[in-house]
């Protein structure tokens, strides 16, 4: 299989404190891949590198065959601005910027193409609500429809299911079963072991380093989730970048 996103000795971090070590891997085209690890793994700093908002510190973040706008990213909910005025059918239309850029018109098509994402997500009726009324369950609905609209071959989700309902949560699986059986790339950071098990078949475990990446049943064993745990307590937060990351950037 085509590899859709290579990481090549990656590290990820802020202010020159790296949060992801020398990450080494490739996701295939068609994956369904969970990314898991204790609070503090770096699982969103990777997601933030992978749709481009961090730059790695060392180390190269591939792309076959796609551009970095061809990578749907879904923020987890706290990175949201409900107190912004704007509306749920504005807000799920900016899905659409790829084709009509930041400030192009809504034409009829475009308009039509965001009710059947708000349908899709059950959201009827919403279109006018501002996005600061929505619970949260609400508010995952409408950002899985604007990824719904950017129909982009990778699409990177940041804990989707946090903190909602079940019903909610088994709808906005469906979305993600159905964006697996159309061959996208969708990697998802998750905290629900069993979640992970009954719907996603590989997974990156992961605790600021790599623990294991692989099919998930060999994945997620009891030793290695002791051993992601002992991993993210053992780090020190205040550590600088190791020998090796400032041995490649002052070679570089």
């Amino acid at each position: 299989m085509t590899a859709q996103l290579g990481f090549r000795d990656v590290t990820l971090g802020y202010d020159r404190h790296p949060a992801v070590h020398h990450l080494n891997g490739d996701v295939t085209q068609g994956a369904l891949l969970a990314v898991v690890g204790p609070n503090g793994a770096g699982k969103s700093t990777l997601f933030r590198g992978i749709v481009g908002i961090l730059k790695p510190l060392s180390g190269k973040i591939t792309l076959g065959g796609i551009k970095q706008r061809d990578i749907a990213y879904l923020p987890q909910s706290a990175d949201i601005d409900r107190s912004f005025p704007i509306s749920v059918f504005d807000f799920v239309g900016t899905g659409l910027w790829r084709t009509t850029g930041i400030f192009g018109g809504l034409g009829k098509k475009a308009r039509e193409q965001i009710a059947q994402a708000l349908a899709a997500v059950g959201l009827n009726g919403f279109e006018n609500r501002n996005i600061g009324t929505l619970s949260g369950g609400q508010m995952q609905r409408m950002l899985f429809a604007r990824v719904l609209l950017q129909d982009a071959d990778v699409i990177v989700l940041d804990e989707p299911f946090n903190a909602i309902d079940a019903k909610t949560t088994m709808d906005l699986i469906a979305l993600v079963q159905r964006w697996h059986g159309e061959q996208r790339t969708v990697l998802a950071a998750l905290h629900d072991m069993e979640m992970v098990r009954a719907y996603f078949p590989q997974t990156l475990l992961l605790a600021r380093g790599a623990v294991a990446w692989g099919k998930t049943a060999e994945v997620l064993t009891s030793d290695n989730l002791v051993e992601a745990r002992r991993m993210c307590e053992a780090f020190d937060d205040t550590a600088g970048t190791c020998v090796a990351d400032h041995e490649r950037s002052q070679a570089a």
